[in-house]
C-alpha cells in the first residue's frame, strides 16, 4: 500500500547532464517543471501497460522527495523540515509519443510509470 496519497507529483527534467547530453539535449539554465497526475502511481508489484501503439519506451530509475507539508519560498537551510521522506521512481516514457508535441505533460503517457 502507497504510504501517502499526493494531490499531484512535481517532476523536474532535464535535471542530469549526462543524461541530457546522451538525448542530444542542452541543459536547461532553469529548472524544467511538469506534472504527473496521481494516477500515474502504481501500488508495490503493481503493472506498468505500455500503451500498444508506441515503439519506443524507455526506463529510467528516479529518485522521489516526499513533501510533507505546504511550503513555498523556502530557503536551502529549511527545506529538510518540510520533507516526509524518499522514495524510488520507475518513470517510464513512451518516446515516440512525447516527441510530436515536445509536451512533458504527456511525455509519460504509459499508465502507472
Amino acid at each position: 500500500m502507497m504510504v501517502v496519497q499526493p494531490s499531484k507529483i512535481v517532476c523536474v527534467g532535464r535535471n542530469y547532464a549526462a543524461h541530457a547530453k546522451e538525448l542530444g539535449n542542452e541543459i536547461p539554465k532553469n529548472p524544467m517543471l511538469f506534472f504527473k497526475p496521481p494516477s500515474a502511481l502504481l501500488e508495490p508489484g503493481g503493472t506498468i501497460v505500455i500503451p500498444s501503439v508506441s515503439q519506443q519506451v524507455e526506463y529510467e530509475a528516479e529518485i522521489g522527495v516526499v513533501i510533507g507539508t505546504r511550503a513555498s519560498k523556502v530557503s536551502a537551510a529549511d527545506a529538510m523540515q518540510h520533507v516526509r521522506g524518499f522514495t524510488c521512481g520507475n518513470d517510464v516514457t513512451c518516446r515516440d509519443l512525447q516527441k510530436p508535441d515536445g509536451q512533458w505533460g504527456s511525455r509519460s503517457p504509459v499508465w502507472g510509470s
